[in-house]
């Protein structure tokens, strides 16, 4: 996706603006995020699709050759064996566009991620 001034409201305005084989792989990570992690809320979060619950779980977005999963974890080592074919830093995971997208794995990164998250707001409550 191009780099845009346009300061997106809704998910589905962000995915509106999109070529439609982005936008299909996108609501396909979409479906698959809510489906992972029904108690979430959908957002709009630095202007792009995000998940939260007690705060940020996951984010995801569409450039020019790939999608970008933002998990927002320090623990993403669970995942280092399936993580390690694609590019990527702290934080950050890049699908490219022209292969098959891992849902099952986007899948299991959100289930850890909510598992994370409730773990945590069980530590905050005590």
């Amino acid at each position: 996706m191009k780099a845009t001034s346009t300061k997106f409201k809704t998910v589905d305005e962000y995915l509106s603006a999109l070529p439609a084989n982005t936008k299909g792989i996108l609501k396909e990570v979409r479906k698959t995020i809510k489906q992972a992690a029904p108690q979430a809320e959908e957002m709009i979060s630095y202007n792009m699709p995000a998940f939260k619950l007690f705060g940020g779980l996951i984010w995801y977005a569409a450039w020019k050759e790939h999608i970008s999963l933002y998990p927002r974890s320090s623990r993403m080592e669970a995942f280092i064996k399936e993580l390690s074919e694609y590019e990527g830093s702290k934080g950050t995971i890049k699908f490219p566009i022209d292969k098959p997208i891992p849902f099952d794995l986007i899948s299991k990164i959100a289930k850890f991620r909510v598992k994370e998250i409730l773990e945590e707001a069980k530590v905050k409550k005590k």
